[in-house]
């Protein structure tokens, strides 16, 4: 293929984009397809000799569509929305394009400076208020570990990067129960070890206790070992639960512990003034992570990372070769200094695309909007008999299961759920997931998809009401 093939294959493939988007709601959310479907398609040596792009692209289309989970659909309900848009999908094509190493300054003045500016452009319009540096990682589990790296070498003085920590006192770090579970992985990535992850317990709002928190500080230092981090949730995966940052948050200023708040979904919310009382204290943080890629309309990978120091966050992850310095950009980070990854993407490009192409006011809209709906499904779900609200609606999420009457808690009523779970799964009209709450199977809804509409909120309860009625049956024999 020559370059010159581009602008043909340009156009097949945007015309092939196009009619994908506008079929989406035709197609299953899911596919049939069973574990080694696709390879069993796939011939098992590579090819020897050059292929044409029409018969790769005929390929791609029998081959690897039909066994693709749709996310971009309308009613993709499960885990948390992956977001896509027209101008978002327009900046990775100039992305890839372009092909850039933003990895220090000089190898791409523009990828730098404009994830600068563009994550500036989100701090301001999430009201986190003043003080703080950007970042673009890869996902929220960069930036916790990124987050966790920073908090283990300054209660370490740095000595854990130079030496190791062999010998180094047993650092202890605190969070939610309900966290997600890329905070344990950055404990015991980070070296921290998952046995020094304390979790603290909560109130009835499923908040951590800030006495809770200080009295298991107070605890692990008189037993010798070293507190170093407080990591907070603020919109949990399982149900959407939060905790009450000012006063936790307060709690590990207090005590001279570094804290990071996975706002990883519920982030983007805050773009909507009258959300933001759930972030109330979030200014206090030393560390905070939202992914435009969840809920902005931006293809994923884009996460933004915020920090109080900047240079705290260098002095944990620089290293600096000769090859890897500008010498003539006074004033100016160079990324690969400040994350994990040495390479870098232009992810900055497609955020800027985005704000502009929908305006602060037209993103507020879709939130609002997938908040709303959300709210309207769960009050009809939580007035149909035989159905229960296992949690309230959060944002754009909420759960429920099937109760139906007579039942108990209890294995029976879980697998009746896990089964109907299944057949809603399996019938493609829409897309649910699971998960356990209070010690109880339950269904999630998390409604934030770009192309969502009202009408695809009347589908999913009609479906969900269909696909009841034989489990309802069977639990009445």
């Amino acid at each position: 293929m020559k370059n010159r093939d581009l602008a043909e294959w340009g156009r097949r493939a945007a015309d092939w984009s196009a009619s994908y988007l506008d079929t989406l709601s035709d197609r299953p959310v899911r596919p049939p397809t069973r574990p080694g479907d696709v390879r069993a398609s796939l011939p098992a040596a590579p090819p020897q000799e050059a292929e044409s792009v029409e018969d790769i692209f005929a390929d791609f289309e029998k081959l690897v569509v039909p066994h693709m989970t749709n996310w971009q659909h309308p009613r993709f309900f499960a885990y948390f929305p992956a977001n896509s848009s027209p101008p978002s999908v327009l900046a990775e094509w100039l992305t890839a394009t372009l092909a850039a190493q933003c990895l220090l300054w000089q190898t791409s003045p523009a990828g730098t400076e404009m994830e600068i500016h563009v994550l500036d452009w989100l701090r301001q319009m999430t009201g986190i208020g003043e003080g703080w540096y950007g970042v673009i990682q890869t996902g929220a589990a960069m930036a916790t570990l990124s987050a966790i790296l920073t908090a283990r070498e300054k209660a370490l003085d740095w000595a854990g990067k130079e030496h190791g920590l062999a010998g180094q006192p047993v650092l202890r770090v605190y969070t939610n129960p309900n966290s997600h579970s890329s905070v344990e992985k950055a404990v015991f990535l980070s070296g921290i070890g998952r046995e020094n992850l304390v979790k603290v317990d909560t109130d009835a709002d499923e908040s951590m206790c800030p006495d809770a928190l200080r009295a298991a500080i107070a605890a692990d230092r008189a037993a010798g070992y070293l507190p170093c981090a407080v990591a907070c949730v603020l919109g949990g995966t399982s149900v959407g639960g939060s905790d009450k940052l000012e006063p936790v948050l307060s709690v590990a200023r207090d005590e001279g512990l570094f804290s990071h708040v996975d706002a990883a979904w519920a982030g983007s919310a805050l773009i909507c003034p009258e959300f933001r009382d759930m972030a109330a204290g979030i200014e206090i943080a030393d560390s905070v992570v939202m992914n435009p890629h969840k809920w902005l309309m931006t293809n994923f990978d884009c996460s933004a990372h915020f920090v109080k120091s900047v240079d705290d966050l260098k002095k944990t992850m620089s290293i600096t070769p000769a090859y890897l310095v500008t010498q003539d950009a006074e004033g100016i980070h160079d990324y690969s200094q400040v994350s994990v990854e040495l390479g870098r993407r232009f992810r900055a490009l497609k955020l800027w695309f985005v704000i502009r192409a929908y305006g602060v006011c037209g993103l507020q809209a879709i939130i609002r909007n997938h908040v709303m709906w959300a709210g309207a499904l769960a009050k009809r779900i939580g007035a149909t008999p035989e159905f229960e609200l296992t949690s309230p609606p959060r944002l754009g999420l909420f759960s429920f299961r099937l109760r139906p009457h007579g039942s108990v808690d209890g294995e029976a009523l879980d697998r009746l759920n896990a089964r109907f779970l299944d057949a809603v799964n399996v019938d493609g009209t829409i897309y649910l997931t699971q998960t356990v709450h209070d010690g109880r199977y339950v269904i999630r809804v998390s409604i934030g998809a770009t192309a969502t509409e009202a009408k695809d909120i009347d589908i999913a309860y009609d479906t969900i009401r269909r696909l009841a009625v034989p489990f309802m049956a069977d639990a009445a024999e």
